[in-house]
């Protein structure tokens, strides 16, 4: 490659990492080009672009962002995620259905380096809309007690009088 095309590749991750809340390096090794189609198509139907990138220009990209990360080695896959958790759950069922492949290296999550076991930590929790539902939810529920305690109340005044 020329250093004209690896500069614009790198100019290119950068673009697509600003507004990213989370940066996962997986290890795609023993992926045929079958399971890889098909985890490039889960995540960009949920959102997330998946970046197959020499690990020297994907550190210069995030360095360049102002982040920084810990050295990287191996083939290595970069998922840039708007929606961090919609993402590390992806990645973790794929892995489960697929042989534990890919494997994840570790990443950046609102600019702080995580590890393997804080993306899966990160799989667990709800997602931005399910946890929106949840409130809803509860909210929902809270109010519908006060009703059911207004009604009750009424009740025992209309047969006090």
């Amino acid at each position: 490659m020329k250093r004209t095309e690896k500069e614009k590749l790198v100019a290119e991750l950068k673009d697509r990492m600003k507004g990213a809340s989370a940066l996962y390096y997986t290890d795609f090794t023993g992926l045929n080009v079958k399971r890889m189609t098909d985890l490039r198509r889960r995540l960009r139907k949920a959102g997330v672009e998946y970046v197959v990138i020499k690990n020297t220009l994907a550190l210069k990209a995030v360095n360049e962002s102002g982040l920084t990360t810990s050295p990287l080695k191996g083939p290595t896959g970069v998922v840039v995620a708007k929606d961090a958790v919609a993402a590390a759950k992806l990645l973790t069922d794929f892995a489960k259905e697929n042989d534990a492949k890919p494997t994840v290296k570790g990443g950046l999550y609102d600019g702080a380096v995580i590890d393997a076991d804080m993306v899966k930590k990160l799989a667990t929790l709800p997602t931005r809309d399910e946890a929106l539902g949840q409130i809803a939810g509860a909210f929902n529920s809270v109010l519908a007690m006060f009703a059911l305690a207004l009604e009750a109340r009424a009740a025992q005044l209309e047969a006090s009088n």
